[in-house]
């Protein structure tokens, strides 16, 4: 689990992704492509990437699709995004 959570971390899109998502709370694929300047897809695999390894929590409601901080994070990570 730690070695995906590092593997995720280890990409400075994916730093970016959640240092938006840090300070907005919440934000779906469209506002967070258009803020790193990465294309939809691209953005949608990563963001794919970091739900996957424990870090990000997705809220789909409808073709909606929102992600946030994941609630429930173990403190090493906890204490990695106070970091970033």
């Amino acid at each position: 689990m730690i070695e995906k959570i590092f593997k995720a971390l280890a990409n400075k899109r994916r730093l970016a992704i959640i240092v938006y998502i840090k300070k907005k709370g919440q934000a779906n694929v469209g506002d967070i492509a258009e803020t790193i300047k990465l294309s939809f897809r691209s953005t949608s695999k990563h963001l794919n990437l970091l739900t996957s390894s424990g870090i990000l929590d997705k809220d789909q409601r409808g073709l909606n699709v929102n992600y946030s901080l994941a609630s429930d994070q173990p403190s090493l990570l906890k204490k990695i995004i106070d970091l970033i």
